[in-house]
């Protein structure tokens, strides 16, 4: 569902894929490529959220901000299953893994990876090329080949996987059953 907020309307490029079971709204700009997978929840109605391009958001995660303080996903990010992003930022190539926390003021630093059920403080930084993982999150070692190897395989897959979603979302709605 794409809803506008008082007089904010959801900016989304044509060819991103957002589930039906998804909520979308207010001051919202999604880019190129990017999906919003079933049961997410990206609410612009405090400040704007911004996400770049082949961006997957997955399953039961929630976006949100607090006054004046925007949410930032640059490009290629994951948002693994459950994570609540609230009005931190989110680096180029980095990795939100499953149930993971950040919270208002924290950035993930490009291509860094953040595990599964991590908290990320407010204020907190992760620099860019590390992994952290923990409540509050800790930085326990550089991000390595493999890891690169299997966030870029992510985001790739996921990219594809949407359109695949949207194309079969798309002919279930103009009552194509074939």
């Amino acid at each position: 569902m794409i809803l506008p907020f008082k007089d904010r309307h959801p900016d989304i490029h044509e060819s991103v894929y957002i589930s039906h079971s998804a909520t979308v709204t207010g001051d919202i700009k999604i880019g190129a490529e990017s999906s919003v997978w079933p049961g997410v929840v990206i609410r612009g109605d405090v400040s704007p959220t911004i996400i770049g391009t082949k961006v997957n958001i997955q399953d039961l995660s929630v976006l949100h901000q607090s006054p004046d303080l925007p949410l930032v996903i640059e490009d290629e990010v994951t948002v693994g299953h459950q994570v609540t992003l609230h009005s931190c930022t989110i680096r180029k190539n980095a990795l939100i893994g499953m149930g993971s926390i950040i919270l208002d003021g924290a950035e993930i630093g490009e291509g860094a990876f953040v595990g599964a059920g991590s908290l990320v403080p407010p204020g907190k930084k992760i620099p860019a090329g590390m992994m952290a993982f923990g409540r509050p999150a800790k930085v326990i070692r550089e991000v390595n080949e493999e890891d690169r190897k299997d966030m870029e395989r992510i985001v790739r897959e996921y990219a594809e996987k949407a359109q695949l979603y949207k194309k079969a979302e798309m002919k279930k709605l103009s009552g194509d059953d074939s």
